[in-house]
């Protein structure tokens, strides 16, 4: 069914089912990731923090924290990779190949095994890829230096760099000692990714200019476009999961656009923790062990959103008999783009209208999608950020009754 019918189809919906069909269906593309994940964010991370918050500096910091890194992580991506790394290392490919730097390494890969013509391509468009990926190791490098500056920020504005004061902990006076250790501390991490990323910009100059004319290079490029390939050659599936959860390369959307992809969000993830726990330990125990009650919570629930929920659920619905006109066999569900054309099929089976059918579907797709979503938003967000006050309170009382 076109485009155009299938919006047909959703103007027939009431208005109140209007909109979840539309956010099912945006979801489900390739540059929907960004758009599902940032509400996400903002309702599991900014808004319980805020209203968990345990002081002003508390509330600063984590306020600038999540609109910082909800802007980096689901914003930067498609400004970085679109308009400024592809325009500028894909200016030596003629037009055609130009084209296929959006499409995923992987499939490049894939359609090589059979197209000598794209195996050949290949060798020009992949080094331009893994180029434009490297150049985008900004964002997870920023993410990296994001705790840092926090860090700095709390010492500028309150002079504060002792977690117990911050936190409420207690109310002692600040060591200036120990401030100009965290301070230092900061600037040497911050230093650190800007020299890191000055390196991987540099390969990322090399592969766009020479990678074309050097084996080397090319096996560089497919590592870092489709590390799965090279890294699992005989096992299907762990190279699929590697490619999806590590891999640097972006995401292709309807429009031929890069747009954010799953490993970009692992990597940002992984790094950003890594500055995390930095940042944390150079502020006391304190918050490293609060750093360390919320962050692996919270990195699964960012990299997978509600899927192992979802997962779960749609078993629990496949048992039961439920909505069995979206779920196969292997629980997976039908994909929004073909509800016009399943909901013309059931019309005819049924003896019914495709209007009712396809508001039939969309219906069962927002049970499955939506229950899970807004089971991990409680539970993430608000029963995560409350549990972690709590437990560092508890710590912190139960350790001052030993002494």
């Amino acid at each position: 069914m076109s485009d155009n019918n299938l919006k047909i189809l959703i103007n027939t919906l009431p208005k109140k089912l209007r909109p979840v069909a539309r956010f099912l269906r945006h979801q489900e593309s390739a540059s929907g990731l960004s758009t599902t994940r940032y509400i996400q964010d903002v309702s599991t991370c900014l808004i319980p923090k805020a209203v968990f918050s345990r002081s002003i500096e508390d509330l600063t910091e984590n306020t600038f924290l999540e609109t910082s890194e909800e802007a980096l992580i689901y914003l930067s991506p498609t400004l970085l990779g679109e308009y400024v790394a592809r325009k500028g290392f894909s200016k030596g490919l003629s037009s055609n190949l130009k084209k296929d730097v959006a499409e995923t390494g992987v499939n490049l890969l894939k359609k090589a095994e059979k197209n000598a013509l794209v195996k050949e391509n290949n060798k020009k468009v992949l080094p331009v890829k893994a180029a434009i990926a490297l150049a985008a190791t900004a964002i997870p490098l920023t993410e990296y230096s994001l705790n840092y500056i926090k860090n700095l920020m709390t010492l500028k504005l309150f002079n504060k760099s002792d977690f117990k004061n911050i936190a409420s902990l207690e109310k002692n006076q600040e060591d200036k000692t120990q401030q100009e250790k965290v301070k230092q501390s900061a600037k040497k991490h911050i230093a650190l990714a800007g020299g890191i990323y000055a390196g991987l910009l540099g390969l990322a100059g090399l592969l766009a200019t020479r990678g074309k004319n050097s084996k080397v290079l090319q096996k560089i490029s497919e590592f870092i476009v489709a590390p799965g390939n090279k890294l699992f050659t005989k096992n299907e599936k762990a190279k699929n999961f590697v490619n999806k959860y590590f891999n640097m390369d972006f995401n292709k959307s309807p429009k031929g656009k890069l747009v954010l992809s799953k490993g970009q969000l692992t990597t940002c993830v992984l790094v950003g923790g890594c500055g995390y726990f930095g940042a944390s330990s150079d502020r006391g125990k304190e918050n490293l062990k609060e750093t360390a009650t919320r962050f692996p919570l919270v990195a699964l629930y960012v990299i997978t959103g509600s899927e192992l929920v979802e997962k779960g659920f749609k078993n629990f619905l496949f048992k039961r008999g439920k909505c069995k006109d979206i779920l196969n066999n292997k629980k997976e569900t039908v994909p929004f783009e073909k509800f016009g054309e399943l909901a013309q099929r059931l019309a005819k089976e049924k003896g019914t209208t495709v209007e009712q059918e396809f508001k039939s579907l969309v219906k069962q797709k927002g049970l499955i999608f939506g229950l899970p979503y807004l089971f991990a938003l409680g539970v993430m967000g608000f029963f995560v950020s409350g549990m972690t006050v709590r437990a560092t309170k508890k710590r912190y009382e139960n350790e001052h009754k030993l002494k």
